[in-house]
């Protein structure tokens, strides 16, 4: 029994890091751009990356496994030079999670990007400042309610994702059997012990999640 708790847990949240550390980064990016850029596609950009938010699961798994099968855009390849096929392992469930969770990160940050006002950038500017630095100590730190809100969403979302981490990473105990999939094997099983207890952790850490991020958000209060 313990093993079927504690394996589920680990690669969960070992799972929801990694992804949440890349999504920070990519999202974070990303956001800037949308917030404080003006260039042509950039409403397709905005589509691309919201996609994934409102697809079923299921067909952005799908739509993952072609692209890293061993005959996908970037499967292939990688199999060719390499002879590692992602699918059905951990890393692909990584993917799978940075994918769902990196909407609510864009979406979040942006909005609190574009909150931010710019005559407080423009007056970095004229004091000689670089757009890096303006956007490193200026723009991110009045930002950063937002962007911690977004992180939260998306470490959320990657520690509750279920369809497409099924499709590219599968139900293999051991191996990639994350906590939702796990309550949904034990369920289909009939061990409805092992999903109550499954299902309790889960919530447990939503509400912790949550709860950490109210009291930083308070601390930040101006």
């Amino acid at each position: 029994m313990q093993e079927q708790i504690w394996f589920p847990l680990i690669i969960t949240l070992k799972i929801a890091t990694l992804s949440t550390l890349v999504v920070a980064f990519a999202g974070i990016t990303i956001s800037y751009i949308l917030a404080r850029r003006d260039f042509r596609g950039k409403w397709l950009a905005d589509v691309l990356v919201t996609l994934p938010l409102v697809l079923p699961p299921t067909v952005t798994g799908y739509l993952l496994v072609l692209l890293l099968g061993k005959n996908g855009v970037f499967g292939q390849p990688l199999f060719g030079l390499t002879g590692i096929s992602l699918l059905f392992t951990w890393q692909a469930a990584v993917i799978a999670a940075f994918v769902v969770s990196l909407p609510l990160m864009v979406k979040t940050t942006t909005a609190a990007i574009e909150a931010v006002d710019r005559d407080l950038e423009y007056a970095a500017f004229t004091l000689g400042r670089s757009e890096l630095e303006t956007a490193l100590f200026i723009t991110l730190p009045l930002a950063k309610k937002g962007i911690l809100a977004g992180l939260v969403l998306s470490f959320a979302r990657a520690v509750g994702e279920f369809g497409a981490t099924l499709m590219v990473a599968g139900n293999i105990p051991g191996k990639t059997n994350t906590m939702s999939i796990s309550i949904y094997g034990a369920f289909q099983a009939g061990n409805n012990e092992l999903a109550n207890l499954l299902v309790v952790i889960l919530v447990f850490m939503s509400l912790l999640s949550i709860a950490i991020t109210a009291k930083l958000v308070n601390r930040w209060k101006i």
